[in-house]
């Protein structure tokens, strides 16, 4: 797969150990349905309510995966509380994967020494020898949807096999109220069994309190998610993995979302 590169700017950084009502990233269409040649813009922000836009989803390398299965990057304007970017579709039909790319964010390192407790997010203070490690992680973000011009084809739902990722099995763009969304979780092109992903209702606003819906994964980390309701929907997974060695932290702190369409029969 060729892939361009493209940078984006800079911002804040969210534990992803913090539950899901809290900071969450996502990336959202203004279609899930373009026409052909139509432009499709796309807000990225961390937010506590779908999709009402907090702080901007920075520091990382935004590209759309074509019908053809090619990658290439997307130029992004970063904002306050959003990064936007927009992004023409060619003549021809087809899904298309939008991504923010994967983001390394804030340090979350905290240990105790000689009875008192102390924190950093200095990658270049170390945590002193026979510290007791309360925290030491690093979050790792990625934020990703589909739209579809004309009839929707998979070769754009190939999964990376890196890192966290919710790969459908049921089409993202072909889903209707009585039928179910079905995915495999999986981590570096392993499936990950007994894994929680939140799928949560797109309100817009902070007046309403939207549904959320636990879907637990079986054994060959396959999740399907009945479809009661039509809608925007937002699903989110988290997975905590060791660091690479010279890393600044002990471990990295995943965490995916999906944000997807579902519409009445």
């Amino acid at each position: 797969m060729k892939t361009l590169s493209l940078l984006a700017g800079a911002a804040l950084a969210l534990s992803a150990s913090l539950p899901a009502h809290a900071h969450t990233p996502y990336l959202s269409p203004s279609t899930y349905a373009p026409r052909a040649g139509q432009t499709v813009a796309l807000d990225a922000s961390f937010a506590e309510v779908f999709f009402v836009p907090e702080t901007a989803f920075d520091d990382s390398q935004f590209s759309v995966t074509g019908p053809d299965g090619r990658t290439a990057a997307l130029p992004a304007q970063v904002m306050k509380t959003r990064t936007v970017a927009e992004y023409t579709l060619p003549a021809g039909t087809g899904t298309y994967r939008l991504s923010t790319g994967q983001r390394l964010g804030a340090l979350f390192r905290t240990w105790e020494i000689n009875g008192k407790r102390e924190s950093s997010r200095d990658p270049a203070v170390k945590i002193p020898a026979g510290a007791k490690v309360i925290s030491d992680f690093q979050s790792r973000t990625l934020a990703e949807t589909y739209v579809t011009a004309g009839n929707p084809d998979r070769a754009a739902l190939a999964p990376h096999n890196q890192g966290i990722e919710l790969v459908p099995v049921t089409h993202p763009n072909d889903l209707y109220v009585g039928e179910a969304f079905e995915f495999i979780a999986q981590y570096d092109g392993a499936p990950l069994a007994n894994q929680k992903i939140e799928i949560t209702e797109a309100v817009w606003s902070s007046d309403r309190t939207p549904q959320v819906v636990t879907v637990t994964t079986d054994a060959k980390g396959h999740g399907r998610f009945p479809l009661t309701a039509a809608g925007t929907w937002i699903a989110l997974t988290r997975h905590r993995t060791a660091a690479p060695a010279g890393a600044a932290v002990a471990e990295y702190s995943n965490s995916y979302t999906l944000s997807f369409r579902v519409l009445n029969p």
